[in-house]
């Protein structure tokens, strides 16, 4: 198994589990950090074994967003592209979260804050510690929300309550971002709980797990003539799956399906 820097990897009864391991800056992440979190969501995309993911973190706090050590950004030298940052780091981050084929869950044990809210929002579902806190802080450093963030934040919150959190900096604790759910539930051992769930998806057909996700993300950002013509196109293509035949198999059997993405 492939071993990384800034990271913990391990594959748990088919579910990959990616742990920030950089509590010393509060895991915020720099160039390592944001590219092992990659490197590793791919592999677990690549391994049949895996259906699911987590990610989670170690210490007090699930991310802290940027590490400002980290000279890529490190304005005490001369002007720094924020930007060349953005597109070459929090982004791809981002992507590699949405675009995973297997569903990623977020195991929010500690603060979140900046582009590591993003990485928080990004999870497909998320479960979270009582308490936790869930802060912007852009402004407050003379910067704007980035890595997805101003998407979220105002599809979930709407306009007006996504501008005074995103500006004033005060946090949301985990029970206010279930009340606008931004999470799936609170749980005093999130971990744990996040297991549990990944458990149940592992015994849906992959293909179709994959499929809903690619759906719901498209009917987000789409219209209702653009929704309804891509579920025609994916339901015939699971449709034609073995796994679907598999599923009617068993449920006229009265038996647990045996599903296996194809």
């Amino acid at each position: 198994m492939k071993t990384f820097e800034t990271i913990k990897f391990e594959i748990q009864n088919g579910t990959a589990i990616i742990t920030i391991n950089r509590p010393q800056v509060y895991n915020a992440l720099n160039v390592q950090g944001k590219l092992d979190i990659i490197s590793a969501i791919r592999e677990a995309n690549k391994d049949q074994s895996v259906r699911s993911i987590i990610l989670t973190a170690e210490g007090k706090a699930f991310c802290s967003g940027q590490d400002l050590n980290d000279r890529t950004v490190d304005a005490s030298k001369g002007p720094v592209d924020i930007g060349h940052t953005i597109e070459t780091e929090w982004n791809p981050l981002i992507e590699a979260i949405r675009t995973s084929d297997k569903l990623v869950i977020g195991a929010i044990q500690g603060v979140c804050a900046g582009a590591g809210l993003s990485v928080a929002l990004a999870c497909d579902m998320k479960i979270a510690a009582p308490g936790v806190r869930f802060i912007s802080g852009f402004s407050q450093i003379g910067l704007a929300p980035d890595a997805g963030m101003s998407f979220m934040l105002v599809r979930q919150m709407g306009y007006t309550k996504a501008l005074e959190f995103a500006l004033l900096g005060k946090p949301l604790l985990a029970e206010a971002m279930l009340e606008y759910n931004f999470i799936n539930s609170i749980a005093e051992a999130p971990l744990q709980e996040a297991l549990k769930l990944a458990s149940d998806i592992n015994n849906l057909a992959p293909l179709s797990v994959k499929m809903v996700k690619k759906n719901f993300q498209f009917a987000n950002e789409k219209e209702l003539g653009e929704v309804l013509s891509r579920e025609k196109f994916v339901q015939r293509y699971l449709g034609f799956s073995q796994d679907y035949k598999e599923g009617v198999s068993a449920f006229l059997e009265k038996r647990k399906p045996n599903f296996k993405g194809l």
